[in-house]
């Protein structure tokens, strides 16, 4: 569920083979939508646009000079629209073509809480932006939610992180890790007001629908990646009548799914992964475990981490240092969550051998995340046995990783929060247009589970699966031409 800057997202995707299979027709927007592709000259906007500031990107890497920036009011609490309000940074690529212009296509690229006025300020970006198609026919508009980027940017006290048990292993570590969440979140709130509680997807929904009315447009497409499809389906339930075409990349879990759910089915996608590599492992000879079941492998090495004697390997031979059973499952986490089997398949052979090098990785919290992921889900645990409960069931399941290290951060990130989850918001009546879901077979961010509720919770969707070990699929030819086909309106 994560994607930042335009440089970020060159590692989230990775290709395993392109076998593309659609469970439902592909969709495309409907007659309706034609009728207002036939406009030829944007509507009037209430926004006074100007100059993009070149503070705050990438280093040597300014935004493009088409790219034009502006600040929209919102509400602080949309229940109480006349009460004090907030500004949300908000950019814009104009059509390259305005005799041909559809209309505004705005996006966001995931998160959760991460600043998303970059897919405009960049769309010509030729690696991470959009097609020429895309950009000839429709406004690319991008924003940074509230609170994140440079639409007030929350602030925590980040020093407590640091204290907070990443893998509680007793009742009493589980309480200090509620204790100390719940800590954080009063930090949030004092260091960055009622805000705290008002960063949830429902009222960034709004939020966007109040950019689109400052622009001037009766409908908009949205694009969303990642977190973004959220945002899209929470739109997409408040405003039906409001959307062109909605298009949602690598998508999310709409029901709610709780603690156990999430992990479940991260867990599952990440196991089915390693088979697959343990798969490429007997076809190809450059596999450092040639000759081995790769999968056993791994098991043998989490039965070593559970008896204490699996040491990080070093240069020479194992080293002094002990290998934990979490440890082992954050690693395969990151090293599963791309296509890499070669890389994989070295670093297990250097922990089984004792000789060699591994990356290992730690689980950097971000409690902006926090204040976003907290409102947005229900991954509340009652206690420490309901915990293990999960854990041991999940590992059951998912026996040769354990777990989903991302998804655990996730549901654990959230223990003792003291911002209750935000209720989900009823479905407006109106007319959705047909809705395109694309989502890879193995995914760990946002599992193919996921997606198909996702495409289900529409009254007419299609569900295109890329077989892939991966994430943010835009940044692949064949579902970029078909996502693109869908938003321009073809059926090819």
């Amino acid at each position: 569920m994560n994607t930042h800057s335009p440089a970020r997202r060159r590692g989230l995707t990775a290709l395993l083979a392109l076998g593309v299979t659609a469970t439902a027709s592909l969709g495309a927007p409907g007659a309706a939508v034609a009728r207002d592709a036939s406009g030829a000259t944007a509507p009037s906007s209430s926004i006074s646009w100007g100059p993009c500031p070149r503070e705050g990107n990438p280093p040597g890497h300014p935004p493009s000079p088409k790219a034009r920036c502006a600040t929209v009011k919102v509400p602080l609490d949309w229940s109480k629209p006349q009460g004090k309000k907030i500004g949300l940074f908000v950019a814009r690529y104009p059509a390259s073509n305005p005799a041909k212009r559809i209309g505004v296509l705005m996006s966001n690229p995931g998160g959760p809480g991460a600043p998303g006025a970059d897919d405009a300020l960049y769309a010509d970006d030729p690696y991470d932006g959009y097609g020429p198609a895309v950009r000839e026919r429709f406004d690319m508009v991008g924003f940074d939610p509230r609170g994140t980027g440079r639409s007030g940017g929350a602030r925590c006290d980040e020093s407590i992180l640091d204290e907070i048990p990443a893998r509680p292993r007793d009742a009493a570590e589980f309480q200090r890790l509620r204790t100390l969440n719940g800590r954080l979140a009063q930090s949030c709130l004092r260091r960055t007001g009622p805000l705290v509680a008002h960063m949830d997807g429902e009222s960034v929904a709004r939020d966007m629908d109040a950019i689109r009315a400052a622009l001037g447009e009766r409908r908009i497409s949205f694009i969303g990646h990642s977190y973004g499809t959220f945002l899209g389906e929470r739109y997409a339930r408040l405003f039906p009548d409001r959307l062109r075409a909605l298009a949602l990349d690598s998508a999310m879990d709409p029901d709610r799914p709780g603690a156990e759910r999430t992990l479940m089915d991260g867990s599952v996608s990440l196991n089915n992964t390693l088979e697959r590599v343990a798969a490429w492992c007997v076809r190809n000879a450059s596999c450092a475990l040639k000759g081995k079941d790769l999968a056993a492998v791994t098991d043998t090495l989490f039965a070593r981490a559970d008896a204490g004697t699996l040491r990080d390997p070093g240069s020479t031979g194992p080293t002094r240092r002990k290998v934990s059973a979490d440890q082992l499952s954050d690693f395969l986490s990151a090293a599963l969550s791309g296509w890499s089997p070669e890389g994989t398949a070295r670093q297990l052979a250097a922990l089984h051998t004792g000789k060699g090098k591994v990356n290992w990785t730690s689980s950097a919290g971000d409690p902006v995340a926090r204040l976003v992921l907290c409102r947005d889900e229900d991954y509340r645990i009652r206690d420490y046995a309901h915990y293990r409960a999960i854990r041991d069931r999940v590992a059951k399941a998912a026996p040769h990783v354990r777990y989903n290290a991302q998804a655990l951060d996730f549901v654990l990130a959230c223990q003792g929060w003291t911002v209750p989850p935000k209720p989900r918001p009823a479905r407006t009546r109106g007319e959705l247009p047909p809705v395109l879901v694309v989502n890879a077979t193995d995914d760990m961010a946002t599992p193919l589970a996921g997606a198909r509720r996702m495409a289900r919770s529409f009254p007419n969707a299609s569900l295109y699966t890329v077989d892939t070990v991966g994430h943010w699929l835009y940044s692949l030819p064949e579902p970029r031409h078909r996502i693109d086909a869908y938003l321009l309106g073809r059926t090819d």
